[in-house]
């Protein structure tokens, strides 16, 4: 399946999108998409509904983040080689861990807004991952069996903030609209294998990040166990998993967001966003 959430921000919808790429409303079934219909028993209910027999919804609505109840936001640095070497930086022996707060988050296709006082604020493709059932000590064999789907994530970022201002990463994480997630929520039955997924990113069309999960330093099942060991994952908590090449750091010279730019990006099988780029007012 893949699910999403329709309509003005504050007051979306629950739906799914039908195998002909239309959306169906779901409201008339659950309330919300949220952590609490991220179970593997919830997500059976709703895959078992008659898509067809569902009220389509007309137009093209806004897109909201896919599900709410997003607890953490976790993310991965440098889990791809070619993008450590980019930024200067070891390919790491353990996954880098940090956070993103939860109030940078932001619909796929919403407007990603500069900081104040920012001069290097970039993007980055990833592909996220979100728990379906809490997590605690778990192994690497069986880490995939507590996720419920995968999504799109544009890790945006703010390189002096992140590199220049201190020791920690998350300031220049999670600025607001730092963290636009969706299209969709697409469930794990139709991902097979997260780590063969091709992703991409351009801005104002022109060829920016090229590259493929197959190549990340640790797989998500690997990330998944990893993160449970220091931390209780719980449904809805979504972990993003890092970029390949083509960030604006890593060109030469460097090249960063100034405004009125439009970003495109994607994963395949797991949709597409679109953010026009704007300096805060």
């Amino acid at each position: 399946m893949k699910l999403l959430r329709y309509g003005p921000a504050g007051y979306e919808k629950p739906g799914l999108l039908d195998a002909s790429g239309k959306i169906r409303d779901l409201s008339g079934v659950i309330d919300q998409i949220d952590s609490l219909h991220l179970s593997p028993r919830e997500l059976k209910k709703l895959s078992q509904l008659k898509t067809a027999s569902l009220p389509l919804v007309s137009g093209s609505p806004r897109l909201g983040v896919p599900y709410v109840g997003i607890g953490k936001f976790i993310a991965i640095g440098l889990n791809f080689a070619d993008h450590a070497a980019e930024s200067g930086a070891q390919v790491p022996s353990e996954p880098i861990v940090f956070m993103k707060a939860t109030t940078c988050i932001n619909g796929p296709n919403d407007d990603i807004v500069i900081p104040k006082n920012s001069t290097k604020t970039d993007w980055e493709v990833e592909l996220g991952v979100v728990i379906g059932t809490k997590a605690q000590y778990v192994d690497i064999d069986s880490a995939l069996d507590f996720v419920a789907g995968y999504c799109v994530v544009n890790d945006v970022s703010e390189r002096q903030f992140q590199l220049e201002r201190g020791s920690q990463w998350d300031k220049g994480k999670g600025c607001d609209t730092f963290g636009p997630i969706g299209p969709y929520l697409v469930t794990r039955d139709e991902v097979p294998d997260p780590q063969n997924l091709a992703m991409w990113l351009d801005v104002n069309g022109e060829k920016m990040q090229r590259g493929n999960t197959s190549t990340m330093v640790f797989g998500c099942a690997h990330l998944v166990s990893y993160v449970s060991q220091f931390m209780t994952l719980m449904p809805g908590d979504i972990i993003t998993t890092g970029t390949p090449p083509g960030v604006g750091m890593g060109q030469k010279p460097p090249r960063y967001l100034q405004g009125g730019e439009v970003i495109t990006l994607g994963i395949a099988g797991l949709g597409e966003q679109r953010q026009k780029v704007r300096k805060h007012q």
